[in-house]
């Protein structure tokens, strides 16, 4: 009976673990004629930042507008 509380204690423990990778800053590399090739990362706020800077604009309408501006995106 005592090992319950072990295994309980154990399962509690990887599944907080395991969750930690889900807080963490998505980024992809972007490139386009004109440029260097960067990185865009979405910031938990929902925004994109470049160079560790946050843009102020979703990342989403960031990354659409980079590719509507002729630059590549992708993983």
């Amino acid at each position: 009976m005592k090992k319950v509380p072990f295994i309980i204690a154990i399962i509690c423990t990887l599944s907080i673990f395991s969750c930690k990778k889900d807080d963490g800053i998505s980024c992809t590399n972007c490139s386009s004629p004109e440029t260097a090739s960067f990185q865009v990362c979405e910031e938990r706020n929902g925004n994109a930042s470049v160079n560790g800077q946050n843009t102020g604009t979703p990342y989403d309408t960031y990354i659409q507008g980079l590719q509507d501006a002729g630059a590549s995106c992708g993983n």
